[in-house]
């Protein structure tokens, strides 16, 4: 199922939430919403669902205007980050419970559904549970039951919500590897809402940034990571340095920097800003430099530097910790950029040649 989604706009008692979306997610793909809270994801993710409806906008789904059905209508399966199994039904009851609700002439025949059920428990890894309540049951094992759940009535499009955010942190990486296992094996058109960076680029096909209602960029974990289309993105992605500097013919410049590593920009000369992640940050002895070590510490992998300039600009560098150069407290650094980036100082997109408009996908202003 391919959706289409164009031009959303959604407000809450007159506070835009969101701001003109458009998103096309294709046939089979697993696509992350990602952003902090806020930024729509939800909303646009319960629009799809048919539990909120745009003020403007359309979403069509293999042609078919969805914003003309309901949500029963829609085959939608929804999983929720707490799960909202019924306490009162065995584990093999909950997940059957979809294929057992509808109407009567449009019900399987029980053995239909036993089967099904079992497929999908054999499948989601929980044979062994499926005569158990869900109090009887783990977090992550009602995860599992929750999505078969969602499964079962086999989905136009399946729908997940901060699917792990309620699970420790080696609990939500177990579960990442099983779910992207389930899609492939399922083939169904996956959206799921995340906050978590880690989790969506280890998830998804695609992921779209979202940030105060709009969708900043979209693409792979590499081409987000390298080449941010915009500050919000720069920053969300971990660039919590930076710094004014100059361009000269697509060369960025500043007192104590070295940017020989960094790519040439396809931007017009004049001041700019260059946002730096810390672990990007390599740093040279030079007597020369305004940035000096005021503080260090370790944490027995990475050092963490944080250096400041004669204006009283900090700026912080993760080095690890056996490769790292000897540092000395008080002494002046040369920083040397592994890799930033770059925009003008009004703070507009700024791609580079290592970036094609490509890369850059539907950013909406």
């Amino acid at each position: 199922m391919t959706i289409a989604i164009t031009s959303l706009i959604k407000s809450f008692d007159r506070t835009a939430v969101l701001r003109g979306i458009d998103l096309t997610v294709e046939a089979g793909e697993l696509v992350a919403l990602l952003g902090p809270s806020g930024s729509g994801k939800t909303t646009l993710l319960k629009i799809i669902a048919g539990l909120e409806w745009p003020d403007a906008g359309g979403l069509s789904v293999d042609g078919r205007d969805w914003l003309a059905l309901t949500a029963q209508e829609r085959r939608i399966g929804f999983v929720f980050q707490h799960y909202a199994l019924f306490p009162h039904m065995k584990v093999r009851d909950n997940i059957a419970f979809g294929l057992t609700v509808g109407p009567r002439a449009a019900r399987p025949p029980k053995p239909e559904i036993a089967a099904r059920v079992d497929d999908l428990l054999a499948l989601l890894q929980i044979t062994h549970l499926a005569d158990r309540f869900p109090s009887q049951l783990s977090g992550g094992q009602r995860q599992r039951v929750a999505l078969g759940r969602a499964l079962a009535i086999r989905p136009a499009v399946l729908l997940l919500d901060e699917p792990f955010g309620a699970l420790d942190a080696a609990i939500r990486r177990d579960l990442r590897r099983w779910l992207r296992e389930v899609h492939e094996a399922t083939g169904s058109t996956t959206i799921f809402v995340t906050h978590d960076q880690e989790e969506a680029f280890e998830l998804a096909d695609r992921v779209v940034v979202m940030g105060e209602g709009r969708i900043e960029q979209i693409g792979t974990a590499d081409q987000i990571h390298d080449h941010p289309a915009s500050p919000f993105v720069a920053r969300f992605m971990g660039a919590v340095a930076e710094l004014p500097v100059a361009l000269h013919a697509g060369r960025v410049d500043a007192a104590g920097l070295d940017a020989s590593r960094l790519e040439r920009r396809a931007m017009a000369d004049g001041p700019a800003r260059l946002f730096l992640r810390p672990d990007a940050i390599a740093l040279e002895p030079d007597a020369a430099s305004p940035w000096i070590l005021h503080q260090m510490a370790s944490n027995g992998a990475v050092i963490r530097a944080v250096l400041r300039d004669g204006t009283g600009l900090e700026l912080p560098a993760d080095l690890p910790r056996h490769s790292a150069p000897k540092l000395v407290k008080g002494a002046a650094y040369r920083l040397q950029p592994l890799s930033g980036a770059v925009f003008a100082s009004g703070l507009g997109p700024a791609p580079s040649e290592a970036a094609p408009s490509s890369i850059l996908q539907e950013k909406h202003a």
